[in-house]
């Protein structure tokens, strides 16, 4: 039932590292091989506000995997 509370975490990452994000979630909340620990999903985020602070951090780091 959904009676139960949820929790819900909301990552906003770059669309290049968002698959290998949801695969380490998936792998290491088991989400594959126990049921009922949860679901992971990839929404694409056309635009987002708020994050403005975040832009140099962001750049950062995405500069140094590239």
């Amino acid at each position: 039932t959904l009676d139960a509370q949820r929790d819900i975490l909301m990552f906003l990452v770059e669309a290049h590292l968002s698959r290998s994000i949801l695969e380490t979630i998936c792998h290491t909340a088991e989400f594959d091989t126990k049921p009922g620990t949860g679901i992971a999903f990839q929404l694409d985020v056309e635009d987002a506000v708020g994050v403005s602070h975040q832009i140099s951090k962001l750049t950062e780091l995405v500069e140094e995997r590239l």
